[in-house]
């Protein structure tokens, strides 16, 4: 038998495994759905009146990590939708855009580290989002803490000092701050300690797996998308979404008048949010 039978013999075992075990995966997580998630979908009609009611508001808001895939769509999101008045990006260097849409974008460089020293590019903001975050595996686990944990939470008091009254961070499904593995941990440690900043508004979404092509991609970070897509294709959704839904729920959470002050928008309420807006 021949090299190239044998390789695509086991090319087609191992894609029969793989499909079975996507099949054996998504009917154990169709158990582990996330308990009653809210229901968003008749608010669908009222979201153009929404949009318009906030827009005569003329409301302003920053965005962190707007350099970041999910800072990035959301950026151009929230231009699409022309909600704010004015939209101002807080980050470590200036990003350039080619498209007229972004010609009117505020840019604030700051460093991180010293961020007490730039409390002006937090003040006059209505509304703040951060998609702020790195990972263990480029900085290490001292610049992991510093970023997620530091960074956005020195960001949130200033935000709170400078007038912003909503407060939408990206978070991670599973994130507790009793956690014993240090993502998750960090995660909800944060989530704790901006809620106590005592914002009118503090938005928590809890997105699982981010389905988006990265411009930089290890090659665990595509298998296990591609994994998670397939999953999401046989209809579950409690462990991965769209990056696009992510951010289209984000943008239209900020129109609703939520019942708390503190909200958690696990991943299917992140999903029925976002899905809501596109029909």
């Amino acid at each position: 038998m021949s090299a190239m039978k044998l390789l695509s013999d086991a090319l087609r075992k191992a894609a029969a495994v793989f499909s079975l075990l996507v099949v054996l995966i998504a009917a154990l997580l169709y158990h582990f759905e996330d308990p009653n998630p809210t229901k968003y979908d008749s608010m669908a009609e009222d979201m153009k009146n929404l949009e318009e009611n906030f827009r005569q508001q003329n409301k302003s808001c920053f965005i962190l990590g707007a350099s970041g895939e999910t800072g990035k769509l959301l950026l151009r999101e929230v231009l699409e939708r022309n909600i704010f008045s004015r939209v101002t990006l807080i980050g470590r260097r200036k990003l350039t855009f080619e498209e007229d849409k972004y010609k009117n974008l505020v840019q604030e460089v700051v460093d991180f580290e010293k961020l007490d020293d730039y409390a002006a590019a937090f003040q006059g903001h209505d509304v703040g989002y951060c998609c702020l975050g790195t990972t263990r595996a480029k900085v290490g686990a001292a610049g992991f803490v510093r970023v997620d944990h530091d960074y956005v939470l020195k960001s949130a008091e200033l935000a709170k000092s400078g007038g912003s009254t909503q407060f939408h961070l990206e978070s991670s499904r599973g994130a507790d701050k009793n956690s014993s593995f240090l993502y998750l941990k960090v995660k909800g440690q944060v989530e704790a300690e901006i809620t106590a900043l005592g914002f009118s508004r503090f938005a928590i979404y809890r997105p699982g797996v981010l389905l988006v092509d990265r411009q930089e991609s290890r090659p665990a970070e595509w298998l296990a998308r591609k994994f998670f897509s397939a999953v999401s294709a046989l209809g579950s959704n409690s462990m991965s979404i769209p990056i696009q839904t992510v951010v289209k729920a984000m943008v239209s959470n900020t129109l609703l008048q939520p019942e708390k002050k503190t909200e958690i928008l696990e991943n299917k309420d992140i999903i029925s949010l976002g899905k809501s807006e596109e029909q």
